[in-house]
């Protein structure tokens, strides 16, 4: 990558990308290079991913979009050998390993981030720690109602990490709701005490500080990287 890296963030206008784009274009290294949007109203917008990247070559795509549509956007940008850092999700198991050997035959990094806050990640990091002395856990995500997929990405992780530790399943609860934007507790149960561990993003700031730690790292790293877990050096 150049001095400064340029950026193209798909789904430019949308809650998330728009956050996302206004970090961007503040970050001294950094600066935006077009988007993708439904309909281009401006110069720099583009309808198809195939044209943002060739108008525009940015050094990574930022996928601010939903599923299904971040698959085909992932796709075509691993097939023009352009990096990814991916804030959808509701990607399957399937996808997810057909994006990571795209991701190694094109020879460049994919992250993908249920979440980009930085709290959110250490909350999950912590779970998984508490799984080895708790049995029994449950989980009660919060979001704002136009969020589609339930339980949510960062719900689905936690999960999976929490089972991987102590082997019992954990249930998860969905609330979709006006003014929440994302919210999460995990509740462990023992004998005699509750253990609780909350967070909260009361902005779409709270994930630019993530977004942009993917962005400045996925240079220089190759194949799939799901959570942002190694960025922060919790692995």
């Amino acid at each position: 990558m150049g001095e400064r890296i340029r950026v193209a963030v798909a789904g430019l206008h949308g809650r998330l990308g728009a956050a996302l784009a206004s970090g961007v274009r503040a970050a001294p290294d950094m600066e935006l290079a077009g988007g993708l949007v439904r309909q281009p109203a401006a110069p720099g917008e583009y309808a198809d991913v195939a044209g943002l990247l060739r108008a525009e070559h940015p050094d990574v795509l930022l996928d601010c979009t939903r599923h299904p549509d971040t698959v085909a956007i992932a796709t075509a940008a691993l097939a023009h050998e352009t990096p990814v850092v991916i804030g959808a999700t509701g990607w399957s198991e399937l996808e997810q390993r057909q994006l990571a050997a795209a991701a190694l035959s094109a020879g460049v990094g994919v992250i993908l981030a249920p979440n980009f806050s930085v709290g959110a990640v250490l909350a999950m990091h912590f779970a998984a720690q508490a799984a080895r002395w708790f049995a029994k856990a449950e989980i009660v995500e919060l979001h704002h109602e136009a969020k589609r997929d339930a339980p949510s990405g960062t719900a689905a992780l936690t999960a999976t990490r929490i089972e991987a530790v102590n082997g019992s399943p954990v249930p998860i609860h969905s609330v979709r709701l006006p003014g929440l934007v994302a919210h999460q507790e995990v509740l462990f149960g023992g004998i005699g005490e509750v253990l609780t561990l909350r967070h909260d993003s009361l902005g779409r700031e709270s994930f630019v500080a993530g977004a942009l730690l993917a962005l400045r790292r996925i240079g220089g790293m190759a194949g799939l990287t799901v959570g942002l877990e190694r960025l922060l050096g919790l692995e």
